[in-house]
């Protein structure tokens, strides 16, 4: 693979505390994308905003608003694992969909594919920038748009199973899926606007745990370990 788009929980960053950073662990995940870069695969970054906000499951604030706090979680989290990755020696650069004073760059295809082109990880905060669309959907919208080969979700769960394994402990894991099986047998890994679009443009998925030792690398090299959600 030459570039990637890598999905970060917020809430796996925020570890065992459920809320903010997990140091260890956002210095585990920049370590791991460093090996990743050095071996030439180009990665950009997006991360969710749940380790700060979950306004979805409020209904004192308005939806549109309560978006745009999201939206602003997922820029708080791009500039602190953009900082650890500087930490551990590597180049950055965040973008968001909106101008955001000087602590962002506008996003734009052209700005984006340059910056990976000379070997810095991209972050791409603030989702698509307008409410009523989830991160999984600012995921798929920028991967198709800056042509990656493949979306690698590191979530809390090892890969897709057929119903919940924190509930159901005989669930069964797929090692491999199609995004129409998601569809038909409504496995929601993806919202259903993200898997169509990467269903319709062809970007295979990869979903595997963050917290699994070394797992960005493995897969990301081709040792699969988590579940490959196919585009036929």
């Amino acid at each position: 693979m030459k570039r990637v788009l890598l999905k970060l929980s917020g809430e796996a960053l925020a570890g065992e505390k459920k809320t903010g950073f997990d140091e260890a662990t956002c210095i585990s995940v920049a370590n791991q994308v460093k090996q990743l870069s050095e071996e030439g695969v180009q990665v950009a970054i997006v991360i969710g905003g749940g380790n700060f906000w979950r306004g979805r499951s409020s209904n004192t604030i308005d939806r549109v608003r309560a978006d745009q706090i999201g939206m602003l979680a997922t820029v708080m989290n791009c500039i602190y694992v953009s900082e650890i990755f500087r930490y551990v020696g590597m180049k950055t650069k965040i973008f968001t969909p909106f101008v955001l004073g000087a602590m962002t760059e506008l996003f734009s295809k052209e700005a984006a594919q340059e910056s990976l082109s000379n070997g810095a990880v991209i972050f791409l905060a603030g989702g698509t920038g307008h409410p009523y669309f989830s991160t999984d959907t600012a995921t798929a919208l920028r991967a198709i748009e800056l042509e990656c080969d493949m979306i690698m979700m590191a979530r809390a769960v090892d890969g897709v199973y057929d119903s919940d394994p924190k509930l159901n402990p005989a669930a069964k894991k797929y090692d491999t899926v199609s995004y129409q099986e998601l569809l038909d047998k409504k496995l929601a890994i993806l919202d259903l606007t993200a898997t169509v679009m990467c269903m319709e443009n062809k970007i295979p998925l990869l979903v595997f745990s963050l917290g699994e030792e070394n797992g960005i690398v493995k897969n990301g090299n081709g040792t699969i370990t988590g579940t490959v959600v196919t585009v036929q």
